[in-house]
């Protein structure tokens, strides 16, 4: 490719770094996704500073960020290099076995949906590498290179990472049937509202009570007040002490659809209009030099459509 004002050759992989950063926000993730040393990124980037006689990215406290000079270069040269790596990457994938799938996603999603999903993947010689944590955290993790995919419980903003609807979890308000019964029931709940639930002891999965909070706002009009009797990091953990008989609390239905089903939780309201979050499945931009990436992506997004 030439450059309309130095009028001479850019060089591809000057090129191909650029885009890298351009895409990651970080000479650091940049360097492990095409496999240079952070030095040499940086030493690149000046290179085609110079020759282009124009400043590219601008430091901040967590990165670069582009100026609109490398976002213009961006889009002249992202779809070429996309296509060069597909082909390029096709050819090397054939010389020895791919390399592991990086994802990574909410813990309880991740173990109940997507590894049965995946499961059969493995033979097909697909290898997965999984990972779990907090949405920001991994979102952080696919910038910098460390995923391939992340399961995310918002969409993610910046251009580095593109992202695809997932799958609806819908939240509902759950008891094991014994606290179901001291508070009235649903009729109750549905007609007296939160002061039904007044004195039930509230099990969450964080001390702001954000999926609770959620709710209260989202169904009663109202905000939640008080602390909640138990935290447990991982709503597998909330799920279990609300069975035992510790509490109330909010749950997505997917995980407690067996419990629901065998009666050793009980729904303590059934509104027309339940609060809803919407799980995305994001990547980084750009066609990734990975033979089982699609694969893999193809069949969460076909299997999720059942969850």
């Amino acid at each position: 490719m030439t450059d309309a004002q130095t009028g001479g050759p850019l060089d591809l992989g000057l090129l191909r770094t650029f885009l890298a950063v351009h895409r990651s926000g970080s000479f650091t993730a940049a360097a492990r996704l095409v496999g240079l040393s952070q030095p040499t990124v940086t030493a690149q980037m000046r290179a085609l500073e110079r020759q282009l006689g124009r400043e590219l990215f601008t430091r901040g406290p967590r990165g670069v960020g582009p100026t609109p000079v490398a976002d213009d270069l961006a889009a002249r040269v992202a779809a070429p290099l996309d296509a060069l790596e597909a082909v390029t990457g096709g050819a090397s994938a054939a010389r020895g076995p791919a390399e592991p799938v990086r994802l990574a996603g909410p813990a309880e999603l991740v173990g109940l949906r997507v590894l049965p999903a995946l499961a059969p993947l493995t033979g097909r010689g697909v290898r997965l590498r999984v990972g779990t944590g907090l949405t920001d955290d991994l979102l952080d993790g696919l910038r910098a290179g460390h995923h391939d995919l992340v399961i995310s419980t918002y969409r993610p903003r910046g251009r580095a990472l593109v992202a695809v609807p997932l799958m609806d979890e819908e939240f509902v308000l759950v008891a094991a049937p014994a606290w179901a019964e001291r508070i009235g029931g649903a009729e109750r709940v549905a007609a007296a509202g939160p002061a039904a639930l007044r004195g039930a002891p509230l099990v969450t999965y964080a001390e702001d009570l954000p999926i609770a909070r959620r709710y209260w706002r989202h169904v009663f009009g109202t905000r939640l007040a008080g602390p909640a009797a138990i935290t447990v990091p991982d709503l597998r953990g909330v799920l279990a002490a609300v069975v035992a008989g510790a509490g109330i609390s909010v749950l997505p239905r997917y995980l407690c659809l067996a419990e629901l089903a065998a009666g050793t939780l009980v729904p303590l309201l059934s509104p027309e209009d339940p609060p809803i979050n919407t799980a995305y499945l994001a990547g980084r931009a750009g066609s990734p030099d990975h033979p089982h990436l699609a694969l893999v992506r193809e069949v969460l997004l076909r299997e999720a459509r059942a969850w």
